[in-house]
This record gives C-alpha cells, sequence and structure tokens, in this order.
C-alpha cells in the first residue's frame, strides 16, 4: 500500500484531471472528501488514511480503488475489472471505545486485490468475509479509528486468542478475546488507558474474528 503523502498526490492527479483550474492543494482533496481541512492536515500529521472517504471518493469518480492505494495501474480511470470483492457495510460501525451500532442491511461491492484477497483467505473464502468501520481508540495502535476491518464469519471460536466483533446489550464492538480459566472471557483494548472486562461468555454474540484491515493484516 501507498503512504500517505503518495496517496494525496495520487488524489490530486485525479482532481486535475478532472478539471480543476490551477494548483491543487492540500485544502482541495480535504474538499473532496468531506473533510475539514483541520482534520485532513491531523490524518496527514498521523499518517492515518481516511479509508470510507477515500471509497466514497472512488466510487463517485469512477476510479480503482486498487489503482490508488495498491498502485496497480489500470489502462485508464475507469472502475476496476478486478474480480475480487466483499461486502462492505459502510453504515455500520464497530466501536473500539464506546457502543456505536446501527444497524444496517444495504451493502456495496468493495474490491480487493488478489493479494490481499489471498490473505484474507483465498476466493473461496470471500463469500465468508464482511467488511465494516472501527470508531474510537481502545484497539489503537493495532486498529485505529475510521479503519477498515474485515470479519471472518466462520471463525467465531473464541478458546483461541484473538481480535473479534461482537455484539453485547450495549452494542458492537471490536476487541481482544481471551478465555480464562473459570470458563469467563477477558475483553481486552489493546489501548493499555482501557482496563480489562470480565465477561460470562453467555453475555457476549460473537459476529466474526478480525482477519484484516486496511492499515494492518493480522
Amino acid at each position: 500500500m501507498l503512504i500517505v503523502s503518495e496517496i494525496i498526490e495520487r488524489l490530486k492527479d485525479v482532481l486535475s484531471k478532472d478539471g480543476k483550474d490551477g494548483k491543487v492543494f492540500d485544502k482541495d482533496v480535504a474538499n473532496a472528501l468531506g473533510l475539514s481541512q483541520v482534520n485532513f492536515a491531523t490524518m496527514k500529521n498521523r499518517s492515518k488514511i481516511p479509508f470510507s472517504n477515500i471509497l466514497d471518493f472512488c466510487a463517485l469518480k469512477k476510479i480503482s480503488i486498487n489503482w490508488l492505494l495498491y498502485n496497480q495501474n489500470p489502462s485508464s480511470l475507469l472502475d476496476s475489472t478486478d474480480k475480487y470483492w466483499i461486502k462492505y457495510y459502510s453504515n455500520i460501525n464497530v466501536s473500539a471505545g464506546g457502543g456505536a451500532y446501527e444497524s444496517e442491511e444495504s451493502f456495496e461491492k468493495l474490491e480487493v486485490p488478489a493479494y490481499f484477497a489471498n490473505m484474507l483467505g483465498g476466493e473461496k473464502n470471500l463469500k465468508n468475509v464482511e467488511a465494516i468501520n472501527v470508531v474510537g481508540d481502545s484497539m489503537e495502535p493495532t486498529l485505529n479509528s475510521d479503519n477498515i476491518i474485515f470479519l471472518d464469519s466462520t471463525k467465531k471460536d473464541f478458546s483461541k486468542e484473538g481480535i473479534y466483533a461482537f455484539t453485547t446489550v450495549h452494542g458492537l464492538f471490536v476487541k481482544r478475546i481471551q478465555r480464562r480459566v473459570d470458563g469467563k472471557l477477558d475483553i481486552i483494548s489493546d489501548n493499555k488507558e482501557y482496563p480489562i472486562q470480565v465477561v460470562q461468555k453467555n453475555e457476549i454474540q460473537i459476529l466474526g474474528k478480525v482477519i484484516g484491515s486496511f492499515g494492518m493484516v493480522f
């Protein structure tokens, strides 16, 4: 994946080719992504990529997300012809801090390059993989707010330590889960400012294991 500065330059190229008069500045990119200049500058300084905003931009401009993020070179700025895609629920937010859940049945197709599809278990496994957004900071530095995470819905055996998306009476969460010797579960935030929580296994419902994200692969 390209670094943030390279992605910004590619976005500027797109805006320039799209008929923007004169030099394209960071403020133009921020506006195109629907971000304030302050938020854009903060993300740029922290090398954080606003994936969901970029996906919306690519859909609007009909360009390949693979070209923009992975430096794959299609012959033009047309829709990618890659056959690898997964269900992306852009209106569902899994919380890494508080409780955030917005039920949404509709999804959009999110294209992924072949090597990333292999990391998610291969083409045959893509039917079991869904993508949702992360909000909050409790899983930093492993997962950052505005990351897109990929869940394998067939992996719900929390006896094996890992990062899982799950629901409780308080909403939808993504945390690291460890099984205790007494049968209870430790719910762990990678951000050490958040305390470990202990729950009964019947208090949570596992949606799937996090097997990757835009930003990091486990």
